[in-house]
């Protein structure tokens, strides 16, 4: 006799992890509350709180700075394609006054 596994969505695991770091109530009463066996409640903590530190991180900052740079790459792209459609429009306009007087 084999049991169906439970799977339970991220928000519910979300959910049931805060009320166990939150400590209000026993993990043996988040079980009977949330129809979830203490153990697995404990590693859903566990994870929540390394989660956690994985946010103050530098990598978090590393990521920001990388994004800030990316940021100013493409701007500085978009003033360089700006200063060759400006040229290219003088130009094409020059030539058309060129061709005109002939």
């Amino acid at each position: 006799m084999s049991q169906i596994r439970k799977k339970y969505s991220k928000d519910y695991k979300a959910q049931v992890a805060l009320s166990a770091i939150r400590e209000e109530h026993t993990i043996t009463e988040l079980s009977s509350q949330y129809g979830v066996h203490p153990t697995q409640i404990n590693k859903w903590k566990r994870l929540a709180l390394s989660g956690m530190k994985n946010i103050f991180s530098d990598n978090a900052s590393k990521q920001q700075h990388q994004h800030d740079n990316h940021v100013k790459d493409l701007h500085a792209k978009i003033g360089q394609l700006t200063v060759e459609k400006d040229f290219l429009a003088d130009a094409s306009s020059r030539l058309a006054a060129l061709r005109g007087n002939k």
